[in-house]
């Protein structure tokens, strides 16, 4: 407990994604300094009745503290899931909590489970008497805005025996639609009464948002979720202390990278290709989003700037100018539309290395960024704006 409790101090932990915490795109963030990684949620049940859900507990080479989280009611499904998964190499075992998703919460699990603080203690009691590993557990700041139980649960849950808590400090009622309350965590991490490392996660983009949380808010870890899946390499800012502006060519080689990844896990041929293109093309809704957030440009917004992509934008189109006068491929890698996405998908695919990459892609930019770019200001089917991915069910 000690030794795992020590090597999470002070990093930056790769949060557990739906569809996002694939293992290419794991393996891609811990080529960054991701020291901490978490794996999908996977349904215990489905674990112990030996499903397709066992894929989730593979852990990538270079995952040098690797965790997996599940999704139970059930102390026996729990510890038998936890020992596959040790089986399966992890480092320790995290339960959701704070999963908002009906598809969860209608089976009473992730965030349903904060509704009774005290049966939850028993069930994260059992499961860590039946697991050598150390059990952790992510929660929610309660179920609805105004009724907040986080205290309480992090009281119970240390009494439990968790090895670390982390705290999504919004509710299950605001999803994600609300900037994440790090007062909560800051006070729940000062209270005497607290035994335990509290990690706390929610709208961290920036490498000074993690510093200022570790810090000055005094949390033993932060998590990030949307901020890693938009820039995969804000490990490394965080590690370095500094920003690091990829240029259009640098980031294609960074998705370069991923895709070749999802060749050497999923496989080249067609079938591979499927599942993969399951992953690929949606990392783009995300990675199209990146922008240059110069700390000086930043840090004093009062507002997160993942809850506040109007005012980035506003920001650089008068530092940069307006979008029409970027390079093309910068243009391209900006769009946010499916039919890019998948086209910069095939031609990653498509190309052996990341100089073939780099053509096919500037190419790409030349004959059809101004056509996507056009679809996606006019509100085409197909153009999604990036706040329509606020609601997905990361846990």
């Amino acid at each position: 407990m000690d030794a795992f409790r020590a090597k999470i101090r002070g990093t930056v932990i790769l949060a557990p994604l739906t569809r996002g915490g694939n293992l290419p795109f794991r393996r891609l963030c811990a080529d960054f300094g991701a020291q901490v990684t978490v794996s999908e949620m996977a349904y215990a049940r489905y674990l112990t009745q030996r499903r397709p859900e066992l894929a989730l507990l593979v852990k990538a080479p270079n995952e040098a503290c690797f965790g997996v989280q599940i999704a139970t009611n059930n102390i026996e499904e729990g510890a038998a899931a936890g020992l596959l998964a040790m089986n399966a190499g992890a480092s320790f075992l995290d339960l959701n909590c704070g999963c908002p998703i009906f598809e969860a919460t209608r089976r009473g699990l992730g965030s349903a489970l904060l509704r009774k603080p005290s049966k939850l203690s028993r069930l994260v009691a059992g499961i860590a008497e039946g697991v050598p590993l150390p059990f952790s557990v992510k929660i929610r700041s309660g179920l609805k805005e105004d009724e907040p139980n986080a205290k309480e649960v992090v009281k119970v849950l240390q009494e439990a025996g968790a090895a670390m808590i982390t705290l999504h400090p919004r509710s299950q009622q605001q999803r994600y639609s609300k900037a994440a309350d790090w007062d909560l965590v800051a006070e729940i991490a000062h209270d005497p009464a607290t035994t335990v490392p509290i990690i706390g996660n929610g709208d961290v983009l920036c490498h000074w948002e993690a510093e200022r949380h570790i810090l000055k808010r005094g949390v033993s870890a932060v998590m990030v979720g949307r901020g890693a899946l938009i820039k995969p390499w804000l490990f490394k800012e965080c590690l370095d202390g500094k920003e690091w502006f990829p240029s259009p060519e640098e980031r294609v080689e960074v998705y370069h990278r991923l895709s070749l990844y999802m060749k050497e896990h999923f496989g080249v041929d067609a079938k591979g290709k499927k599942k993969a293109f399951y992953f690929l093309p949606w990392h783009f809704s995300f990675l199209a989003r990146w922008r240059p957030t110069k700390r000086e440009l930043f840090e004093d917004h009062p507002y997160p700037l993942l809850q506040d992509g109007r005012h980035v934008e506003a920001v650089l189109t008068e530092s940069e100018g307006p979008l029409s006068q970027l390079p093309p491929l910068e243009r391209l890698l900006r769009v946010i539309h499916d039919d890019a996405h998948l086209a910069i998908s095939e031609a990653l695919w498509d190309s052996e290395t990341a100089e073939e990459a780099v053509a096919a892609l500037t190419a790409l930019a030349e004959a059809r960024a101004a056509e996507w770019e056009a679809a996606e200001r006019d509100g085409s089917k197909d153009a999604r704006a990036p706040a329509q991915y606020k609601s997905e069910g990361w846990g």
